[in-house]
């Protein structure tokens, strides 16, 4: 009985096995293609079951699974998959096209076999002679073959070899291959690799003449493997400064992050050029290098991991090589992070090691903070919160030439302070409201800081020799606050407000007075007595008054003070979409018991955005002494952009010169304006200026024409740069980026424009 059940259940389980295999099959459909396509000439197919073939003529329809075959002829064998094709042979795999004349086919191992071919997955297209195709592993070769991601009849430019290997959905391979625009050859490459996903490799060359370089050649070819890793190979060489290389490399590894690093050497032969301008820098070796790796990582949904190095060999070697970056950050620095956070709390841990010595810094190895977010305590109506963080720090500040070796040997510097401090601040609050729309918090706090430190500094013997001298101290600080904001919103609603030259469709009024009142006496050890790891930094906007926004720690003073704050907005609607008519922020600080230097009266600061037209915005930032009725700051950007053939930006910044807010400064009177036009559809120009009214010159000027040639795009940038201390600086460049493969992103160039001229 039981093998007569097993004998069933076998059966059974054959039987169902069978008709899986069955189902899963791919069935063939050979057919007429006049029955696909009504209109076209009616053609004809026999069959012969019995063999399992088919012949058709005068157009023939043929599919298997997810791939199908349309032809003039063809005959067909259903059983071994293969299919002679002739005339007008078009074959469909996915995305994958494949176009030729004569075509022997199998479907089911897709070999194939054609004298002339075409085939193209967007971007990239090829044709060429003598295909033959690998069917184990889907690679197909072919003789006296071409690629473009020109997708037409004669492309503008096409690379043409010798031997070709193609990779369907992954890479097109080529042997002795040539480039040609225009049918014209312009550029040889022994061994060519183009990828074929949604990010090729490509090939960028930039050629150019800047008076600093010379002739110049930047050279980049981006390559990308999959998902996991990409990266940039540079080769670069300026007449006049020399040969320069290195590699950029990013990985991307999941949960553990994405790693990124950056190598660039330049063999410099006038590394000095720019020490006119920076003297302090002395003599720089002609052998320069920039490394920089970061990386950045969420292996939980709670913990975040933050790493950046940046070494450079000297301080100039970005301002030379990398306008752009230098441009963004003059003196950069390095740290690992790691943030791990709860509902109510964070802990952070920062460490900034000093890598270039050249430069000022405070060494935090490490600095760890613990931070409590506001939170009710129990079921009272009082809130929470602190800060404390512990570490170790070193000051140092460099001065070139000062000591000939420096603390360290190889360097210019020395280190003012460095030891250990620990600090600790907790507040309480709490929040009222009155009568349903006033917001009364008051608030008090306390704050404790312990630091052991050994003071440094340089000493004269009176024969000129420099030596160091240090002091140990400990000391403790106490700081103790308190205060109450106050604030409300209220607002207004036209419904049928309309203006069509403003382009209103009704309107919302949001007004938002607050006043903030800050009182701190004098903490027991003042800041002129403390080493300064968190001084307070120069600040064109005004700083926070409140604790713990406020987190210059060593420089924290006496404080009796009250910010006032008045917030407008109008609102609108256009495009059935909420949009702000008019934005202004006004803040201003009365000082009620003022230190020495001080006024009454802080600046009156003004953020202002008006925006009458979808089409056209105002935007001004200012700081105003009130009491001495001058200008201390002005930034106003006005925006036309009416349509998608120009616009133009045109801003004045200004600062005055002298001691104001937080620091001294350097008066600066710029006017700016960049303007952008298109001549038809494939012509464009952007211009940009910059005018020095201190100097009374033209500080920095671009012009840039841009054509569009159909599958490439070209850009021809001239670069006046006349900074005070240097002669002026011209560059022309020329940049030539396939549509397939840009070398930037759209609208990058106005972000940065450095990158028209290479950098």
């Amino acid at each position: 009985m039981k093998s007569f059940f097993a004998i069933v259940l076998t059966g059974l389980a054959a039987f169902f096995a069978v008709s899986v295999i069955a189902q899963e099959a791919p069935s063939w459909e050979v057919q007429s293609l006049s029955q696909i396509i009504p209109g076209t000439v009616e053609g004809k197919v026999d069959y012969d079951l019995a063999s399992g073939t088919a012949v058709g003529t005068n157009g023939v329809y043929i599919k298997y699974g997810n791939t199908t075959l349309t032809t003039d002829n063809a005959s067909v064998n259903t059983k071994t998959g293969d299919v002679d094709a002739d005339g007008h042979v078009r074959i469909e795999s996915g995305d994958q096209l494949w176009v030729g004349e004569n075509v022997h086919y199998n479907f089911k191992t897709r070999q194939m076999r054609t004298e002339q071919f075409r085939t193209g997955k967007f971007p990239i297209f090829a044709g060429g002679t003598g295909l033959a195709g690998n069917g184990s592993n889907k690679v197909y070769t072919a003789s006296h073959a071409f690629f473009t991601t020109d997708d037409t009849a004669e492309p503008g430019y096409e690379v043409r070899a010798s031997r070709i290997k193609i990779i369907p959905g992954k890479s097109i391979q080529m042997w002795n291959a040539v480039m040609f625009v225009e049918h014209v050859p312009v550029f040889y490459f022994p061994y060519f690799k183009r990828n074929l996903g949604e990010r090729p490799n490509n090939f960028t060359v930039t050629p150019g003449y800047r008076s600093r370089y010379g002739a110049y050649f930047l050279n980049t070819y981006t390559w990308y493997l999959g998902d996991v890793a990409d990266g940039k190979i540079h080769a670069d060489y300026r007449e006049r400064r020399g040969g320069a290389a290195g590699p950029d490399v990013n990985l991307h590894l999941g949960q553990w992050g994405d790693f990124g690093l950056k190598y660039y050497y330049a063999d410099d032969a006038r590394p000095n050029t720019s020490t006119n301008i920076f003297p302090q820098y002395g003599n720089i070796p002609e052998n320069r290098q920039r490394f920089k790796f970061t990386w950045q990582a969420t292996p939980a949904t709670n913990l975040n991991l933050k790493a950046l190095v940046n070494y450079q060999s000297d301080p100039l070697v970005v301002h030379d090589f990398n306008e752009a970056d230098f441009s963004f950050d003059p003196q950069p620095g390095t740290f690992v992070e790691a943030n791990k956070y709860w509902n109510n709390w964070s802990l952070d841990g920062l460490a900034t090691p000093r890598v270039n010595s050249f430069f000022n810094q405070v060494e935090r190895l490490p600095d760890v903070r613990l931070t409590g977010f506001r939170q009710q305590v129990f079921d009272t109506p009082i809130y929470y919160d602190s800060e404390s963080s512990a570490g170790w720090y070193r000051q140092f500040n460099s001065y070139a030439n000062v000591y000939t070796n420096g603390f360290y040997k190889g360097t210019n510097g020395f280190y003012a302070n460095y030891g250990a401090r620990a600090d600790t601040y907790h507040q309480l609050t709490l929040p009222w409201t009155f009568f349903h729309w006033l917001n009364v918090t008051p608030r008090v706090g306390g704050r404790m800081t312990y630091y052991h430190v050994t003071k440094n500094s340089f000493a004269d013997n009176g024969s000129g020799q420099k030596f160091l001298f240090g002091s140990d101290s400990e000391t403790y600080r106490g700081v103790f606050n308190a205060g109450v904001g106050t604030s409300f919103k209220a607002s207004r609603l036209w419904r049928d407000a309309t203006n069509s030259f403003l382009e209103v469709d009704g309107l919302r009024h949001i007004l938002e007075p607050s006043a903030d009142y800050v009182y701190v006496p004098d903490p027991s050890t003042p800041p002129g007595q403390l080493p300064q790891f968190d001084a307070e930094q120069p600040s064109l906007l005004l700083l926070p008054l409140t604790f713990p926004d406020y987190n210059n720690i060593d420089s924290i003073d006496s404080q009796n003070v009250v910010r006032f704050g008045l917030r407008n907005t109008l609102q609108t609607m256009r495009d059935g979409q909420l949009d702000n008519l008019l934005s202004w922020n006004l803040l201003l600080d009365w000082r009620l018991d003022p230190k020495s230097g001080q006024g009454r009266w802080n600046d009156l600061y003004s953020a202002f955005a008006f925006k009458p037209r979808t089409w056209l915005t105002l935007e001004s930032q200012t700081r105003y002494d009130v009491e001495n009725r001058n200008l201390n700051m002005a930034f106003e950007q006005l925006t036309f952009a009416p349509n998608d053939r120009w616009s133009w930006g045109l801003g004045y910044w200004y600062l005055r010169n002298g001691t104001w807010g937080n620091s001294t400064w350097t008066e600066n009177n710029l006017v700016t304006s960049t303007f952008f036009v298109r001549f038809g559809d494939n012509w464009g120009a952007r211009m940009t200026h910059n005018y020095n009214l201190v100097a009374n010159r033209m500080q920095d000027q671009f012009y840039t024409l841009y054509r569009d040639l159909r599958s490439w795009t070209t850009a021809v940038t001239f670069r006046v740069s006349n900074n005070s201390g240097s002669d002026p600086d011209f560059t022309i460049a020329l940049v030539l980026s396939l549509k397939a493969a840009p070398v930037t992103s759209v609208g990058e160039d106005v972000v940065n424009r450095y990158h028209l001229v290479g950098e």
